[in-house]
């Protein structure tokens, strides 16, 4: 006969004997118990003197019962045991499942069942993702978050069009820019244009991340250098270049865009965001920052040597580069 526990029901059937003063032994009658597991359960919920209450008892039940299915969640103690152990090596779940019946003959497991395990609610307290690769608090989608694969910049014309000779870095006159942030709270940034060929920089300080303003400092910029050295101007999908036709028309030059999330198709200006990260650490508000230090900045950058460039300066590189075209013409 399969033995069951006593249920709500009965344990307010339980009461109301109790409180007319059944015996145990008729109470065991009534319920179709044995009278063994009556008196174990008034003497387990009237302990140290409390009386009897069907709704505790109840609940003292099921926070015993939850606790006991706990110990073992994983199929059994021994692949419990495996799991947990393995994690802490450093395993991937995908490792553990694949390795497990090899280790214990006849008994497997899926990697699904593992990472439900280490984020379910009762287990995540003992913070197992921390034995991750990428020790996520909280569980990801297998497939990895969606991304877009295309621009939403109206116009906008794909780095793959660029022609591939750009990459190699050898004529003058193909640029990358960006806006480094600071914190959230202020919509100052600051605006870094780069060469490719030379490492040439150019920095502003904007007081927003428009388009319109991003577009007339460019052009005030960049419009007062030689025709030879605007050929093409590679950016990100960023708001602030929605506009990129003015740039066309204002300056004559070509606008590519990188892919959604392809933050290294333009590995120049991220390379020289990293370097002036030294100097402006992450979180720094740019308003704070004067534009004679953000000048001083640019001379630095432009006038540190370079192993890139057989360590020449980026200024000297840009100045050889111009005095070849002026040969030439």
């Amino acid at each position: 006969m399969l033995f069951k526990h006593l249920g709500l029901i009965e344990r307010e059937k339980l009461y109301g004997m109790l409180e007319k003063g059944f015996s145990h032994r008729k109470i065991s009658r009534i319920l179709g118990r044995s009278q063994s597991s009556v008196s174990r359960e008034v003497e387990r919920n009237t302990k140290w003197g409390v009386k009897y209450l069907p709704c505790l008892a109840q609940a003292r039940y099921k926070r015993i019962g939850d606790r006991q299915r706990y110990k073992a969640p994983l199929k059994n103690p021994q692949v419990f045991l495996y799991v947990r152990e393995k994690l802490r090596t450093g395993w991937s779940p995908e490792t553990i499942a694949g390795r497990i019946g090899l280790d214990i003959p006849g008994i497997s497991i899926t990697p699904e069942t593992i990472y439900r395990y280490i984020y379910s609610s009762r287990i995540i307290k003992f913070h197992l993702a921390g034995y991750l690769c990428f020790k996520h608090g909280k569980r990801r989608k297998q497939t990895g978050r969606s991304v877009r694969k295309y621009s939403k910049i109206p116009y906008a014309i794909s780095i793959d069009s660029r022609a591939k000779y750009i990459s190699k870095r050898k004529q003058l006159g193909h640029w990358e820019s960006d806006l480094m942030e600071g914190p959230r709270s202020s919509k100052h940034v600051l605006s870094v244009t780069v060469e490719r060929a030379t490492r040439y920089t150019m920095l502003s300080r904007l007081v927003n991340k428009k388009s319109d303003t991003k577009n007339k400092h460019l052009v005030s910029r960049m419009g007062k250098l030689p025709a030879q050295m605007l050929r093409t101007l590679t950016l990100d999908n960023g708001s602030e270049n929605t506009n990129h036709t003015y740039l066309t028309r204002q300056l004559s030059i070509n606008v590519y865009f990188c892919h959604p999330y392809h933050s290294w198709e333009k590995g120049t200006v991220e390379n020289t965001n990293g370097r002036i990260r030294r100097y402006i650490p992450k979180g720094t508000d740019i308003k704070q920052i004067s534009d004679e230090k953000i000048s001083q900045l640019e001379y630095i950058l432009n006038n540190t040597p370079r192993k890139c460039l057989g360590y020449l300066t980026p200024y000297e590189k840009m100045s050889l580069e111009l005095g070849k075209i002026s040969k030439l013409t």
